[in-house]
C-alpha cells in the first residue's frame, strides 16, 4: 500500500506524535520515510531586515528545520530523508511536495480551533481536503497509535 511516507512536522510538541504515526506507518508497510516541512520568514518581519545581515534569515530558517528534523529522526532511530522548503502557504508546499515525491500517505497534525481557523480552515483542513493522497490527521495530546484520523483522497 504505502511507498512513502511524508511526515508533515512543524517545530510544535505534537511533532512527536505525527513523526511517531508516520514511522509506525512506514515500518509496517515498508516505505521509505520523508520528514518534511516548511518554513517562512514571519509577516511582521520588516523585508530589509531579512536580506540586509550578512547571513541572510531565509538560509538560517531553513538550516534550522533541516538539523531540527535531522535531530528528531536521530532520536527517533530512523532513517529518513528531509525535505526542507520555503513557502508562504504550508498546506500548499505540503501537497506540492507529496505529489512531486509522488507520497502514496501525508502524516499532519492537527490544529486546536480558534473563530478564525473554523472561518478561514487550517492547513490540516486544507491539506486534508486536496491532497491525492491517504491523509493521516494526528490529533493533539493523542497517544499516536490510538488516535490517528484516517482520511481517504478525494477524487475529482
Amino acid at each position: 500500500m504505502a511507498r512513502l511516507v511524508l511526515a508533515a512536522l512543524d517545530n510544535s510538541p505534537r511533532a512527536r506524535d505525527v513523526l511517531g504515526t508516520a514511522v509506525d506507518l512506514a515500518f509496517h508497510f515498508g516505505a521509505r520515510l520523508v520528514l518534511f516541512r516548511a518554513v517562512s520568514v514571519p509577516p511582521a518581519f520588516p523585508p530589509a531586515a531579512a536580506t540586509n545581515f550578512i547571513d541572510p534569515l531565509e538560509p538560517k530558517l531553513l538550516e534550522d528545520a533541516r538539523h531540527e528534523l535531522a535531530t528528531l529522526a536521530r532520536e527517533a532511530g530512523v532513517d529518513a530523508t528531509v525535505h526542507v522548503v520555503t513557502s508562504s502557504e504550508p498546506w500548499r508546499a505540503i501537497i506540492d511536495v507529496a505529489e512531486a515525491l509522488r507520497a502514496s500517505t501525508i502524516v499532519i497534525g492537527s490544529h486546536g480551533y480558534v473563530a478564525l481557523d473554523r472561518l478561514l480552515g487550517t492547513s490540516t483542513a486544507r491539506v486534508a481536503d486536496r491532497a491525492h493522497c491517504l491523509v493521516v490527521v494526528v490529533h493533539e495530546g493523542a497517544e499516536h497509535r490510538a488516535h490517528a484520523t484516517l482520511r481517504q483522497p478525494y477524487r475529482s
